[in-house]
């Protein structure tokens, strides 16, 4: 049967010599192709063929163009058809089946394809035997393993699973913008019958059989032309306010951006200048506290110097005394009398004079060594501290408080 319709006489031409070539030259394969008869033997018979190099005309022809069903000329083979052939079994004219295996002369063949070719070459040979390969001819001698030995092209197997994907991808998305695009809103009543008018009196797109047949038999209907106009131009309008709404938000929102960041610069200021106002505070105290220390401590000096010469002088005395009783003792122990009373009487003169020296002697005053008057009164301080707080009646409170106390 001619697939080409009479619109392409050209074609239809060269299909029906081709035809009467292959009936006049090779009736045997012509006869099983129509029948749809593949022996066991038409492998043998198509090396054959490829041997005598056959090319017809009209393959020549129909390989530079794409034909349709329709029998028209479309544009030349896309990259894509061109990769297509290139990944097809030059045996099964299909795109290779994994495995796929690369001959010594690298040219790519289907395993199974290879093992049927093979088989037909080599009937009767169990361990090893050759073919040549259908595309170029090379003799492909195999060990014991068969075509089980020849290495897999694992790039080959992987460029057409790359391949279906984007062909199947490719579909998927051409099936779902079809759908999208022949989908026509329906009515809900009436499944059959498209959305084609509008009910003005329930603002609600309908179908004609709702208006003659159906709950908007007694509504007030327009076109849907004429009402889509009319609300597209209404949401227009809405559109537009909300544009200018959305603008004025936008600068409402970018006040209040401004404003949270003035209110953080600010109140890093605030901070850093109560910071120094407090570090100011400090300094303050710290160096009145050191005033406050060296009048303690000059006060401390002047005492312990008074009590320490004091205690000197009193040493003095002691030691003196010390030796008076010991010359006294001595002249005690002696036996003359005569010694005796050449040295008491100076030293009963002396021993008597040394006491009532003693009673005599310059004392501290009472309470000498006390520093209570050193005591530091800072409740009023604390007070006025403890209610520091922002604002200039604060300040004031506080300077009073200062005056308060170099008053006192």
């Amino acid at each position: 049967m001619n697939p080409f319709p009479r619109a392409n006489p050209e074609l239809s031409a060269i299909w029906v010599v081709g035809q009467r070539i292959w009936q006049r030259d090779f009736p045997g394969i012509y006869t099983a192709i129509a029948a749809h008869q593949w022996s066991e033997n038409i492998l043998p018979v198509m090396e054959a063929l490829r041997e005598r190099s056959l090319s017809f005309p009209f393959e020549r022809h129909l390989s530079n163009m794409d034909l349709q069903r329709t029998g028209s000329m479309v544009r030349p083979p896309s990259p894509m058809d061109s990769l297509e052939k290139q990944l097809s079994c030059p045996i099964c004219l299909d795109m290779f089946t994994k495995p796929v295996v690369i001959l010594p002369c690298q040219h790519n063949l289907c395993r199974s394809c290879a093992s049927d070719l093979y088989d037909s070459r080599n009937p009767y040979r169990f361990s090893g035997g050759v073919f040549r390969c259908p595309t170029c001819r090379f003799e492909v001698v195999l060990d014991r393993h068969g075509v089980h030995g020849l290495q897999r092209n694992l790039l080959v197997e992987n460029i057409i699973d790359i391949y279906k994907q984007q062909q199947e991808g490719k579909s998927d998305n051409t099936d779902t913008l079809k759908s999208k695009e022949s989908k026509e809103p329906m009515c809900q009543e009436h499944e059959d019958e498209r959305i084609n008018i509008y009910c003005v009196s329930c603002q609600v797109p309908t179908c004609s059989m709702c208006k003659v047949f159906g709950q908007h038999k007694d509504c007030e209907v327009a076109p849907l032309a004429s009402i889509y106009q009319t609300q597209k131009g209404e949401l227009s309008n809405a559109i537009d306010t909300l544009v200018a709404s959305n603008s004025r938000l936008q600068v409402l929102l970018n006040q209040m951006e401004d404003a949270c960041r003035a209110v953080q610069e600010n109140s890093q200021r605030a901070k850093q200048g109560l910071a120094e106002r407090f570090d100011l505070l400090y300094a303050v105290l710290e160096e009145r506290k050191a005033i406050l220390l060296v009048q303690i401590g000059k006060e401390q000096d002047e005492k312990v110097a008074a009590l320490r010469a004091l205690a000197q002088r009193y040493g003095e005395r002691l030691q003196a005394s010390s030796e008076l009783t010991d010359t006294a003792v001595r002249a005690l122990e002696q036996s003359g009398a005569a010694e005796f009373l050449l040295a008491s009487k100076g030293l009963i003169t002396k021993t008597k004079d040394a006491a009532k020296a003693s009673l005599g002697e310059e004392r501290p005053e009472p309470g000498f060594e006390k520093m209570d008057h050193f005591a530091l009164s800072t409740e009023h301080v604390e007070a006025v501290l403890s209610k520091m707080d922002f604002g200039a009646a604060d300040d004031e409170e506080f300077a009073d408080a200062e005056e308060e106390e170099e008053e006192e």
